[in-house]
């Protein structure tokens, strides 16, 4: 029986992002702590600040993946419109939580008092629940299989830290990394044969010029370590046979 693979979208809100004016620094970490739960990240899609793009990709990635994950927009200023996208592409009315408000108050005490502003914070698609923010009191949202994070990288770090261990997964991918002084064109069939004598293993590639030499890293990926272990030392073996300078970690 095969066994099932879990699978998640990240999808990146914002014009600072297509513009270049800011660039996105959640999709690495994001995909990092998807692999701890046992899930893939397996598309990610960029779009602006504009209501309908927003909630056609949502549908379109809610329903083609077992999660749905994104990030920005969720802050107190009127171009922050991703609550309201996400409530038009699942047909519900936009509400404010009431726990949502209560934290916020608590948080903004000494802080100024809760503007109309920042109570756009405390907004919800109807029937969400909240994900803990203990950083700046503004809460991240769930709602079915979507996950609405901050944009902000180190407070999406800490509503993703609030979720782990409550999201349903397969086994954790492992990896490992052989570094190389080689051409890719020189190894590339060797990496396939081995890749077919392990079955439930990958071989990914990743070049580099440095030193005034080219050469690559090797990441061998696996749920089983047993199968990793034994893909990554047969990597080893048959680079070394062809007479290639490697190291048994990245270069």
């Amino acid at each position: 029986m095969t066994e099932r693979i879990w699978t998640a979208a990240l999808l990146v809100i914002g014009d600072e992002i297509l513009s270049g004016r800011t660039q996105d620094r959640n999709v690495s970490p994001i995909a990092t702590w998807l692999n701890l739960q046992g899930i893939r990240l397996s598309e990610v899609r960029v779009v602006p600040d504009d209501i309908e793009r927003i909630a056609e990709a949502v549908n379109a990635l809610r329903a083609g993946y077992d999660y749905l994950f994104t990030t920005g927009g969720i802050g107190p200023t009127h171009d922050d419109i991703t609550v309201d996208s996400i409530a038009r592409a699942l047909g519900v009315p936009v509400v404010v939580h009431p726990a949502a408000r209560a934290t916020l108050e608590a948080y903004y005490a000494t802080r100024g008092g809760l503007t109309e502003a920042r109570l756009r914070m405390a907004r919800v698609p109807e029937g969400a629940e909240l994900i803990e923010n203990p950083m700046s009191g503004a809460p991240g949202i769930r709602l079915g299989n979507i996950f609405i994070l901050a944009g902000v990288p180190h407070i999406a770090a800490i509503m993703l830290e609030a979720l782990s261990g409550k999201l349903e997964g397969g086994r954790p991918l492992l990896s490992r990394t052989i570094g190389c002084w080689a051409p890719e064109s020189e190894v590339a069939e060797l990496l396939a044969e081995t890749e077919r004598a392990h079955p439930g293993c990958q071989i990914g590639s990743y070049p580099f010029f440095r030193e005034g030499r080219v050469g690559a890293n090797f990441v061998v990926r696996s749920t089983e370590l047993s199968a990793l272990e034994a893909c990554r030392t047969d990597v080893l073996t048959r680079l070394r046979d062809e007479g290639f300078e490697v190291s048994d970690e990245a270069v």
